[in-house]
């Protein structure tokens, strides 16, 4: 039986930054994937970094520290990360109140500026000045998902660390401890054992009578190949209906639905944004539907139809291009306490999702954690309760 200091379920990227910040630390990892290609949300990703967005001590501390490591990323893990700073733009529909929606923004620690309809069209030609009755912007931070996964993945193996292609099938137990995992292929043992797999480390843990407060959307977005057509910015709606489903979907009378197969909890929303990488091809959406079955695809030509619909109003230019519908699913919690440390009243199980905005702070949680699991404090891991 193969021992290891941690055990980390799940590659994408909080997995992966997890894995590489224990590595980092000299412990002795390995990181298990169920697929060797998974095209999960960490793929699907716009792949924003809300820098500005901290509205508390802890998120602004965690934000501020984003900053710093992901400018610094891709030289330390040696490898592309596509960092670089752009203009997010946040879309204010005609119907609603601009200083009213700014207000909403008013504790983040750096607020967004409201810019009127001439000047945002100045900051993006491609907008619709008869949809909006202006935007709000500030500097954005934006990755490559993929690609700073795959540096993170990188990097790790460098430090020695192992991944393996292989499902993992269940925890292995010792009383009233987690002691390692079972997969399809072997048995491994660990001091430590940490799930990052996402949406699916609900479903996961139950199957192991761990129940946590954890949550999943199915998200549909259109990727397509590059396009000539230039987006300066990334650009977003300034109400975003999808917080308001999580916030429902959180509710006790909702998440007594969970145990209804294919239950459609609360109708689907669409929402107009879009992000242009370097290489050009852009993302497109989204669509999001709380619905409890994890293995239910939606209807991709109809979440299609929907997204052009709305991205027509908004950019208009980019309607009609060619692209295709894609889905996933993505993990949600608590917005202020994303789901990190251990599980209550079982040792040797740990939790690290949940995060409302991953790109933001998994880096620096993940480097937290590492500090945590080898000095046993840290004084930001130490203000997470234990999970359950």
């Amino acid at each position: 039986m193969k021992t290891y200091d941690w055990i980390v379920v799940g590659a994408g990227i909080t997995g992966a930054a997890l894995a590489y910040e224990l590595a980092k630390q000299g412990l002795h990892v390995l990181l298990l994937e169920k697929e060797k290609n998974p095209h999960s949300a960490t793929y699907y990703s716009y792949g924003g970094v809300a820098y500005w967005s901290g509205s508390t001590p802890l998120t602004r501390q965690l934000c501020q520290e984003s900053k710093h490591i992901l400018g610094n990323l891709s030289q330390e893990l040696d490898g592309e990360t596509e960092y670089r700073e752009l203009n997010l733009v946040l879309t204010i529909p005609q119907d609603r109140d601009p200083e009213t929606i700014r207000q909403n923004y008013a504790n983040c620690l750096n607020p967004p500026d409201y810019l009127t309809v001439e000047k945002a069209i100045e900051l993006e030609p491609l907008l619709n000045c008869n949809e909006i009755a202006g935007v709000l912007t500030v500097a954005h931070g934006h990755i490559h998902a993929q690609k700073t996964t795959r540096a993170y993945l990188q990097a790790f193996l460098r430090l020695g660390g192992t991944i393996a292609i292989e499902p993992v099938l269940n925890l292995l137990r010792q009383n009233e401890r987690i002691i390692g995992v079972i997969t399809a292929k072997n048995t491994y043992q660990s001091e430590n054992t940490v799930i990052c797999a996402g949406a699916f480390s609900r479903s996961f843990l139950e199957t192991n009578n761990i129940s946590i407060p954890l949550y999943f959307s199915h998200a549909q977005v259109i990727k397509t190949p590059p396009l000539n057509i230039r987006l300066r910015s990334l650009v977003m709606p300034a109400v975003l209906q999808r917080l308001e489903i999580e916030a429902q979907a959180r509710q006790p009378e909702k998440e007594s639905d969970g145990t209804l197969p294919n239950s459609n909890v609360m109708a689907a929303i669409t929402e107009p944004g879009a992000i242009q990488f370097l290489d050009g091809n852009f993302y497109l959406g989204q669509v999001s539907q709380i619905i409890t079955d994890a293995s239910m695809i939606p209807d991709l030509t109809q979440s299609e139809t929907e997204i052009r619909s709305q991205i027509a109003k908004i950019l208009p230019q980019l309607a009609n291009v060619p692209g295709t519908c894609h889905h996933c699913l993505v993990a949600f919690s608590d917005p202020s306490r994303p789901l990190v440390g251990k599980i209550e009243n079982l040792g040797g199980i740990h939790l690290f999702s949940g995060f409302t905005s991953p790109l933001a702070y998994a880096p620096p949680l993940a480097r937290h954690f590492a500090t945590w699991a080898t000095q046993g404090n840290d004084q930001v891991i130490d203000q997470f309760s234990a999970i359950g």
